[in-house]
């Protein structure tokens, strides 16, 4: 497989469903070895099988990355399977999305756990492995919902808010080191679980509304898909983005500019 990304080794992180599966479909398209960090074994082996069966191979870890020493491992499997790696997409998330003062302490954590802890804990333990190999890409995976206040997201927003304000101090720190740090911040996505879920009618009428409004402040008048994430992945993963860092790329249909 040759493309922009062949001879770069990546890991993505959440990359067993949603919009992490379809990130490491489109790496795996542009020629990057790629390996996907799962929560589950059952989400992993179902990934692996679904790439197999598209004619891709990759390799797998199972893990709770926002656990001390989890991301450490994740690390030490890719260079174990790669060598090396040049490409971390800091993608796992899933925050509880609820009013804010229905919140408990345990929602609470779960969502800055899912979506904060994990982004910092892989960041932390990719960077001295990139800065030794003089080079690396990290994109990590935000919210357009920072941006426009999206209703009932308040906790959620303030998980990825921090996600997005890691990505310039990075840039300036370890620009040196041959090292880009961006963010793609996508509004709605309609994935797949989402879709199969609206069809069997498992969401609530107040999750629906939240939905229904995510759409109603997108100008395309469309939820964005999987590969319109996936494609500005790749692009900040790979060469022509080169001098592209410390920026959160809005993939949102102009929910909000500027």
């Amino acid at each position: 497989m040759t493309g922009p990304l062949t001879g770069r080794a990546a890991i993505v992180t959440g990359g067993a469903t949603g919009i992490g599966l379809g990130i490491v479909e489109r790496l795996l398209v542009d020629g990057a070895q790629v390996l996907v960090g799962s929560l589950g074994e059952a989400e992993l082996t179902g990934a692996l099988d679904t790439l197999r069966a598209a004619g891709y191979k990759a390799a797998g870890h199972v893990g709770n990355l926002a656990e001390q020493g989890q991301a450490e491992q994740l690390l030490a499997a890719a260079v174990a399977t790669f060598g090396r790696v040049d490409i971390l997409v800091n993608n796992a998330g899933g925050g509880v999305i609820r009013p804010t003062l229905e919140h408990t302490e345990q929602t609470l954590r779960a969502t800055i756990d899912n979506n904060l802890w994990t982004t910092i804990r892989c960041t932390l333990a990719l960077l001295p492995h990139m800065v030794e190999h003089g080079y690396g890409r990290i994109v990590n995976i935000g919210a357009e919902s920072v941006r426009n206040g999206l209703t009932d997201h308040a906790m959620y927003n303030a998980a990825k808010g921090g996600v997005h304000a890691m990505c310039s101090a990075l840039a300036r720190e370890f620009a040196h080191a041959g090292i880009t740090v961006n963010a793609v911040a996508p509004s709605y996505v309609q994935t797949p679980e989402i879709t199969a879920a609206l069809r069997a009618g498992s969401f609530g009428p107040e999750f629906l509304r939240m939905l229904d409004r995510a759409t109603e402040l997108i100008p395309l008048a469309r939820p964005g898909t999987v590969s319109d994430v996936a494609g500005a992945v790749a692009y900040l993963a790979g060469p022509d983005a080169s001098f592209v860092t410390g920026q959160v790329i809005s993939v949102n249909g102009g929910s909000s500019m500027g």
